[in-house]
């Protein structure tokens, strides 16, 4: 099934995670699961700032994404996305199609849910961790982060390329992203 959406959400970041976890549960969120995931990024032909391939496995799940950054707004990227069952054989085929990797990159998410609101506890390598609030409208985000005590003016809802920015680390230029051994 494939399925093109705007996404809404926001991240607070460099977050004590098990102060947040806390906030969730007395909230009475519940935690879904902790997972590890994987992904490949692809620049498109031709390339166009702002927008990627993206082939992730979240352990669960595997999916082809092409990603589209229009703002740094709660509203400002756009997924159209799609299942595919085999993320090694994804991979072979769009390298096969043309498609040349850009990079390679890991993180770390424990999921959580509260009230149809999407909060994940995200572990990036090199930088601090950060909260991502993920709802299906802007005032489901905006209510959610007061829920939690969230400062809105600390937020951001910049991708996680813009986020290694603000620590000094330009990840496009990161070919493998990985945790220590």
């Amino acid at each position: 099934m494939t399925t093109a959406v705007t996404e809404f959400e926001v991240k607070a970041l460099g977050i004590v995670p098990a102060d947040i976890a806390a906030r969730i549960e007395k909230a009475g969120g519940t935690h879904i699961t902790d997972r590890r995931m994987r992904r490949y990024v692809y620049d498109t032909v031709p390339a166009v700032v702002g927008k990627w391939v993206r082939l992730r496995d979240t352990g669960t799940e595997v999916t082809l994404c092409v990603k589209e950054i229009h703002s740094d707004q709660v509203d400002g990227t756009r997924e159209t996305e799609v299942g595919v069952a085999d993320f090694g054989l994804a991979h072979a085929a769009l390298t096969a199609s043309g498609l040349i990797a850009r990079s390679y990159q890991e993180n770390r998410r424990s999921s959580w849910l509260l009230d149809g609101v999407r909060l994940e506890l995200d572990h990036w390598p090199l930088i601090p961790p950060y909260l991502e609030i993920e709802a299906d409208t802007e005032a489901e985000v905006w209510a959610m982060a007061d829920r939690l005590g969230l400062d809105r003016t600390s937020l951001t809802a910049e991708n996680t390329t813009a986020v290694y920015r603000r620590y000094g680390i330009d990840l496009e230029a990161v070919a493998d992203l990985r945790f220590p051994a």
